[in-house]
C-alpha cells in the first residue's frame, strides 16, 4: 500500500488539472477494465465481481489535491496567485510550490522590518502573497509562467515507521486504496470512480453520481486530525492509530442512521478498528452524491491525516489499511443487502 500512495502522491494535480493523475491510475490497474472518462475528467471503472450483485455500489475517491493558480505577474517578475482548494496562509508562508512546467516558486511576504503594528503578528492573507520564480523582469516571468497555470506544494515522501509524511495524502490515500481494491478483485460487480473538482466544491462527484446513479455509495476520504499540543480532548476529532475514522455528519451531509450503525457492525464483524469523527465541519463528494438523483444511500470512511491541506501531512500506514479492509466488506454488505 505505501508503494501505491508513494506513486500517486509524487503526481501533481490540482482540481481541473487531473490529467495525470488519472493517467497514472490507469496504468496502475493495467487492462481489461470496463472503463469511461466523462466530461468533467472523472474516471469511472465498472469492476467485474465473482458474484452479481443486487444492488449497484459506487465507490469513489476524489484525485485532486490543493494548490494555487497564477493570476497576475507584476513588472518586477513576482507573480500573484490565489488558491484553489482551503488552504490556510500559515501553511504556505516559507514554502515552494512547483508548477506543471517544473518552474518553481517561493512564497514570499512583505519582511518583517518593513511591517507596521499589528503587521508585524498578524497572518497575512493569501491575497498578499506572491512567488519568486526567479525571474528579474515580467517579460522574463511570463516565458516561465502564465495566469491561469497552477502549481502545487513541493514535498518529500518521507516514511517514520508506520507513518508517512506527504503532500496530497487528501486524497491520493484514497485513490491508492481503490486501485488495490481492483487489482485484488472483488466479490461483486461495483462500479470504482476516481472523482475531480472534490477541493473546490464537489463538483466532479456531482456529474459521476448522475450518470453512475447507484443504490449505495462509500466515499473514501482523508480527515483532519488534531490530536496533537495544545488541542482540548473534545476538538481532536479523531486519532493517528486508532483505525478508520466514519462521519455522523458534516456541512454537506447527514449521514443516514442505519449505515452508519451498519459501518460499526461490520467494522466489530471483521475486527476492523473504527472510530467517529467527533466533529461536524469540513465535507466532502458525499454532499454532492447523496442528493443525486433520487437520492443515494451514502456513507463517508476517511484515514485521519494531521496537517491536512499542507506539503507535510501526515497518517498511519495501520489506518490505511483498516480502511482499505472495511471499504471492501462495506460494499459486500451493500451489494448482498435485501432492502
Amino acid at each position: 500500500m505505501k508503494e501505491l500512495m508513494k506513486t500517486l502522491c509524487s503526481v501533481d494535480g490540482t482540481s481541473g488539472r487531473e490529467t495525470r493523475v488519472r493517467e497514472t491510475i490507469l496504468s496502475l490497474i493495467g487492462d481489461g477494465h470496463d472503463t469511461r472518462v466523462d466530461a468533467l475528467g472523472n474516471l469511472i471503472v465498472n469492476v467485474k465481481g465473482r458474484e452479481r450483485a443486487k444492488n449497484k455500489v459506487m465507490l469513489s475517491a476524489h484525485m485532486d489535491e490543493v494548490g494555487v493558480i497564477a493570476s497576475y505577474i507584476t513588472g518586477a517578475g513576482l507573480v500573484k496567485f490565489t488558491n484553489v482548494g482551503s488552504i490556510q496562509p500559515s501553511a504556505l508562508l516559507g514554502k515552494t510550490v512547483k508548477f506543471e512546467n517544473g518552474t518553481v516558486g517561493a512564497v514570499g511576504v512583505k519582511p518583517v522590518h518593513l511591517c507596521d503594528g499589528d503587521e508585524r503578528t498578524a497572518l497575512p492573507a493569501i491575497k498578499d502573497l506572491y512567488l519568486d520564480i526567479g525571474a528579474e523582469s515580467k517579460e522574463e516571468a511570463e516565458k516561465l509562467v502564465r495566469p491561469g497555470d497552477t502549481a502545487v506544494f513541493t514535498s518529500v515522501w518521507t516514511e517514520m515507521g508506520d507513518r508517512v509524511l506527504s503532500k496530497a495524502l487528501d486524497d491520493r490515500t484514497g485513490c491508492a486504496i481503490l486501485v488495490d481494491l481492483i487489482r485484488a478483485g472483488v466479490k461483486y460487480d461495483l462500479t470504482v470512480v476516481f472523482n475531480t473538482m472534490e477541493e473546490v466544491g464537489a463538483r466532479g462527484a456531482k456529474a459521476a453520481a448522475f450518470s453512475v446513479a447507484p443504490d449505495y455509495a462509500i466515499v473514501l476520504e482523508s480527515t483532519t486530525a488534531a490530536d496533537v499540543i495544545g488541542a482540548p480532548e473534545d476538538k481532536r476529532v479523531c486519532l493517528l492509530g486508532e483505525g478508520a475514522v466514519i462521519n455522523f455528519m458534516d456541512r454537506g451531509t447527514v449521514y443516514d442512521r442505519a449505515l452508519y450503525d451498519k459501518a460499526f457492525a461490520v467494522a466489530n464483524e471483521n475486527g476492523i478498528p473504527l472510530q467517529p469523527k467527533t466533529a461536524v465541519a469540513g465535507g466532502n463528494d458525499a454532499g454532492s452524491i447523496h442528493v443525486s438523483r433520487g437520492g443515494v444511500k451514502t456513507v463517508t470512511l476517511d484515514v485521519p491525516t494531521r496537517y491536512i491541506h499542507s506539503p507535510s501531512s501526515v497518517c498511519d500506514i495501520n489506518d490505511v489499511k483498516a480502511l482499505r479492509a472495511l471499504a471492501e466488506k462495506l460494499a459486500e454488505a451493500f451489494a448482498s443487502a435485501d432492502e
